[in-house]
């Protein structure tokens, strides 16, 4: 593998300003509230390019999974606005195509996603059929073909951008899509440099947690009301945060 790069050291692509943007799970508000802010940020540098990464997990638990899904639908259709898969949002599309109760859908937090689509889901296994018949009528194919689509991760410039995290010790082009989506404790506990800066989600904290070799932008926006982001600039780099409070 390459020699590892230190966050201080790390930098971005030349003329480019990338916001990484964490776990969403159905907070439609705090997103839109995101890209308005960065839109102002974005009209204040006028002569860079820019990226707008999310790290996935775009569903479950919050209220308002469908909204979050048809509003990156529509930003998608820019290509500088990349959405990468998170382990619920493959859940999601793991449920529509097989119904399983023992599923992450079922256990954790597919009920209000379920509801944004207008659809109660009762997942006993007697009933667990009839629930997932309607919804997977009532979720629109534009939907399920984004949750398809969705890359495992991306990289610009010294960082590599996921939802969960890498398995360390294996080469970046060479990481399982599993561990991409689902790694927690190895990757955590790994305190050496990696070929670049791991930006990722999936294990909410109370605030972005920046270290050295990785920064975790899940802050468990569902509950806590807050959605953060990473903004790269070159060598800068400055954390980007909006709240329910936020007038």
């Amino acid at each position: 593998m390459a020699a590892g790069i230190h966050f201080a050291d790390a930098s971005g692509p030349d003329g480019m300003r990338i916001y990484a943007i964490g776990d969403v799970h159905g907070r439609l508000d705090l997103l839109q509230r995101m890209h308005a802010t960065i839109e102002a940020d974005r009209q204040r540098h006028p002569d860079k390019d820019w990226r707008i990464v999310h790290l996935g997990d775009y569903v479950d638990r919050g209220v308002n999974s469908r909204g979050v899904i048809d509003f990156l639908v529509r930003a998608g259709k820019d290509s500088r606005v990349v959405s990468l898969a998170g382990n619920h949002d493959l859940g999601f599309l793991e449920f529509l195509a097989t119904p399983d109760h023992n599923g992450i859908f079922a256990g954790f937090g597919g009920r209000e996603t379920a509801l944004s689509y207008g659809v109660e889901v009762d997942f006993r296994p007697s009933e667990i059929h009839r629930g997932h018949r309607e919804l997977a009528r009532a979720v629109p194919r534009s939907h399920s073909d984004f949750l398809g689509a969705l890359h495992f991760a991306a990289t610009f410039g010294d960082f590599f951008f996921c939802h969960a995290g890498i398995r360390p010790g294996i080469a970046l082009d060479l990481q399982d899509p599993q561990d991409l989506i689902w790694i927690r404790g190895e990757f955590h506990r790994f305190e050496g440099l990696h070929p670049k800066v791991v930006v990722h989600g999936h294990t909410p904290s109370r605030t972005p947690d920046v270290r050295a070799n990785r920064v975790n932008l899940d802050t468990g926006a569902f509950q806590s009301g807050v959605l953060s982001a990473l903004v790269i600039d070159g060598r800068d780099k400055q954390i980007l945060q909006v709240s329910e409070e936020m007038s």
